[in-house]
């Protein structure tokens, strides 16, 4: 994953772009990838671990509307976390991600492994993907973490 991380650096760096993430799933993860590489401050502005909703709501804005109607784990939450990431930072690009890491959680309508994505570039509306990662806590926390950084690296170059 480092050369993802990498690549999203070079990107950012060129284009003279920041990114913020918000995290619930991850725990600071994809922060603690993109600060492994010294002079990470050129393109990465802050990172907001919002594992409770009250984080959530408290530093980046979502609703109650929203956690009470779709939950934590939900396209709408993560849209709202991306949408509160750049309104809250000086990032011209959020990331967000909450899902079900597991191993306990899950249930029918969100099993364990669901994650919600999102990227949201200034400007724009999020763009959320949900996927259905296989594996055990550490496999979905991690894919996550990938998955997020190869969204970044997308909505970066449309920049």
């Amino acid at each position: 994953m480092q050369h993802t991380v990498k690549t999203l650096y070079t990107i950012l760096r060129a284009k003279g772009l920041m990114f913020a993430a918000a995290e619930s799933c991850t725990g600071g993860m994809i922060a603690a990838a993109i600060t492994d590489i010294p002079g990470s401050s050129d393109v990465f502005d802050r990172g907001f671990v919002t594992y409770s909703n009250a984080a959530k709501q408290d530093l980046l804005g979502v609703t109650t509307a929203t956690l009470d109607e779709n939950g934590a784990v939900s396209k709408e939450c993560a849209g709202e976390m991306a949408k509160g990431a750049l309104k809250n930072s000086a990032a011209n690009i959020a990331v967000s991600v909450t899902g079900i890491a597991g191993p306990d959680g899950g249930v029918e309508e969100k099993p364990v492994g669901l994650v919600y994505i999102a990227t949201c570039v200034s400007g724009a509306e999020p763009i959320i993907t949900q996927y259905n990662f296989a594996g055990d806590r550490t496999q979905v926390r991690a894919l996550t973490c990938r998955k997020a950084y190869d969204l970044l690296i997308q909505a970066a170059s449309t920049i």
